[in-house]
């Protein structure tokens, strides 16, 4: 496989198929390579939005997919957004081009203009590579501002705090257990990717006035965080060993700690000392623990 790596060759092979497409009345770009804000390199996908007045042929057959290459792969999902069906189909080619595919109606664009304002999905960035109709002529244009994290209430802050410990209890449940594949579900997904991940996201955004897009599965942490809270983050990543994912869990606790208390302060908001200490001497107890016995 050679990959492809000139944007402006793909660009045009999109265009010169796209226009022989009857239904096709707008392509667009969108996402990291549109957005001047966006970390972009040689696998970066080709997010193409195709806007058409039949969406049928495209969301029940592959056929069309060969008019840019030989796919390799076909990945496809749908979902609803602005009160439409949205069809898409993420393709990797042959050459190596990804490209993800969204496919929409034309009344997308009547709900734009109704909305006054564009979906995530173009607001993170757009460029017209073809418009058939001039449907574009009074789209705003992209704000860059999608995906931004919002300052969380008060509300949210303990709701995170209070999940992440309840969180540590089933880590130490499973270690105890010797149930490794839970114990690694629970510290490195649940913990660290769904709660940790918001936390030093919130912190991040102290630091840049709540003007940064992180990127999906915390892209951006190691670019935006300070180096030293970055290699802390890092240190709680280990391979199976059960000594090992105790001492994860426990830096951990204390990496959460830190950064929650000083979210906590920025804001205004009480970090409850007394819950945190009551968990850690529950973990620890727990660690003391002798190996349960085979029934």
């Amino acid at each position: 496989m050679q990959l492809a790596t000139h944007e402006a060759d793909v660009i045009s092979r999109i265009v010169r198929w796209a226009d022989t497409q009857d239904l096709i009345r707008l392509v667009l770009l969108t996402s990291s390579r549109v957005n001047p804000r966006a970390p972009l390199d040689i696998l970066s996908d080709y997010d193409i939005a195709l806007i058409v007045a039949n969406a049928r042929p495209y969301a029940n057959s592959d056929r069309w997919l060969n008019g840019f290459g030989n796919p390799l792969l076909v990945v496809r999902d749908t979902e609803r957004m602005f009160g439409m069906r949205k069809h898409n189909c993420m393709v990797l080619y042959d050459d190596g081009t990804k490209v993800d595919y969204s496919i929409w109606p034309l009344s997308l664009i009547e709900r734009i203009r109704d909305k006054g304002g564009l979906p995530d999905e173009f607001d993170v960035g757009y460029r017209v590579l073809l418009d058939k109709d001039s449907l574009t002529r009074d789209l705003p244009p992209p704000t860059y501002t999608a995906h931004i994290p919002n300052k969380p209430t008060e509300q949210e802050f303990q709701k995170l705090i209070e999940e992440f410990w309840w969180g540590t209890t089933y880590v130490a449940k499973y270690l105890w257990r010797d149930e490794l594949m839970p114990a690694k579900i629970m510290l490195d997904y649940e913990l660290k990717y769904l709660l940790v991940r918001r936390l030093l996201e919130w912190r991040l955004e102290l630091d840049h006035g709540w003007s940064v897009k992180p990127g999906f599965f915390g892209r951006g942490l190691k670019k935006y965080l300070d180096a030293g809270t970055w290699a802390q983050f890092e240190a709680t990543y280990v391979g199976p060993g059960h000594a090992d994912n105790w001492a994860a869990l426990f830096r951990l606790t204390d990496l959460f700690r830190r950064v929650a208390m000083e979210v906590g302060r920025a804001l205004g908001y009480d970090y409850p000392h007394d819950m945190d200490a009551q968990v850690m001497l529950y973990l620890q107890q727990i660690q003391r623990l002798g190996s349960p016995k085979s029934e």
